[in-house]
């Protein structure tokens, strides 16, 4: 018997879209801080993590449903994907009073 698989329509559509919306995203930030990079982390059931460190140190983050979806975005955005989140990727990372203080207090239990 051969292996069949169903395909949704709908499912397809929403990934798409997604992935569109993602990529519209990713290149927006981009453009704002001078180009970017990026790593895409698993978490868990929520789907995936896209960490962006632009040019310029600034940081932000975006969440699709899987991993796939957010693997697609980054290959679409056309921006440097790390395969780990290691020191030299980290360093260019810029953080100001507002991430030492939020920190600091989760340190202390703020």
């Amino acid at each position: 018997m051969a292996d069949t698989q169903q395909v949704d329509p709908k499912a397809d559509a929403r990934s798409e879209r997604e992935v569109a919306r993602l990529v519209r995203r990713i290149g927006a930030f981009s453009k704002a801080h001078g180009g970017a990079e990026g790593h895409v982390a698993h978490i868990g059931e929520r789907g995936a993590r896209i960490v962006l460190v632009g040019e310029d140190g600034g940081w932000g983050d975006q969440v699709a449903r899987s991993t796939a979806i957010a693997h697609e975005a980054v290959n679409r955005a056309g921006i440097t994907v790390h395969e780990s989140f290691d020191g030299e990727f980290a360093a260019k990372m810029k953080t100001g009073p507002y991430e030492w203080k939020r920190m600091a207090g989760m340190q202390i239990g703020g």
